[in-house]
């Protein structure tokens, strides 16, 4: 597994896949890529250099944990665009990954052909995701047999009486198969400390974020799932207005992973993009 040099000098890891011209990809968690997969065939298409952020996967830990907050985490896209000679970079980038992309396109806009962002999170220009967006979402999957259960954690998750995030599961998947079960065990971020200092205090400066994507000529492609309670179609609609140059698409049937739920549609519209 190839590795770089990040300026802090930790060494991070990446994989490559298929061939063609690249395309950087960086994952949600924050974690290690290998969930990504190939991107539902996205590698038959477009070579994927898919990044294990630090502390995850084989890249390393960081002496200096205040490093794997998301903004600092911005550093490390832009070490691996050099050392991979790179002039320019198309990048694609999955759930909390896609706050990371999008501070890579405000800080480094010259340095970007195109922008996917898949099940794109808003954190970082401050679009709130309601209870009730993520409830009208839900109730959309009410003939499912696990929703009575799955929803009621919900609810108590909503109302802050309750926690159990593993019972609302199936909801971030289009369906809740032998395949979406499989994914969801080995797919949870594994170094939580870098999940919990991801976004501390300094992590996202949204006004000065958005102000700085207007400014921002790449082409973006917002990709989410007609059921993503993680990322919901309204609040993906409000971020693509934030880019002059922005594209929607919203896959039906799809959850938060609709690489997984229908790869040959996803593979498709992603390819398309990033011709």
């Amino acid at each position: 597994m190839p590795t770089f040099s990040a300026p802090d000098g930790s060494q991070l890891a990446y994989r490559v896949i298929g061939d063609g011209a690249p395309v950087v990809c960086l994952p949600g968690g924050p974690t290690d890529s290998a969930y990504l997969g190939d991107l539902g065939g996205l590698s038959t298409h477009r070579q994927l250099i898919l990044l294990d952020l630090r502390g995850t996967g084989r890249s390393a830990t960081p002496e200096d944990t205040s490093s794997y907050r998301c903004d600092r985490l911005v550093d490390d896209v832009e070490a691996l665009r050099a050392h991979l000679g790179l002039p320019r970079i198309d990048l694609l980038a999955h759930s909390a990954g896609t706050n990371i992309a999008t501070q890579y396109a405000a800080r480094h806009p010259e340095r970007l052909s195109r922008l996917a962002l898949i099940g794109p999170s808003p954190r970082a220009v401050g679009i709130a995701i309601t209870g009730e967006m993520r409830r009208e979402l839900a109730q959309r999957r009410s003939s499912e047999p696990w929703f009575p259960a799955a929803f009621a954690a919900l609810e108590a998750i909503a109302d802050g009486t309750g926690s159990d995030w593993e019972a609302i599961a199936p909801f971030f998947w289009g369906r809740w198969d032998a395949a979406a079960q499989e994914h969801h065990r080995t797919g949870q971020p594994s170094n939580k400390e870098a999940v919990a200092l991801f976004a501390t205090e300094g992590a996202f400066h949204p006004e000065t974020t958005r102000a700085a994507l207007a400014g921002c000529e790449a082409p973006v492609l917002l990709l989410t799932g007609e059921f993503d309670l993680n990322s919901p179609p309204e609040s993906a609609a409000e971020f693509a207005a934030l880019f002059p140059d922005a594209t929607l698409a919203v896959q039906p049937g799809a959850g938060h992973y609709p690489w997984l739920d229908d790869a040959d549609r996803f593979a498709a519209t992603t390819a398309a993009f990033c011709r």
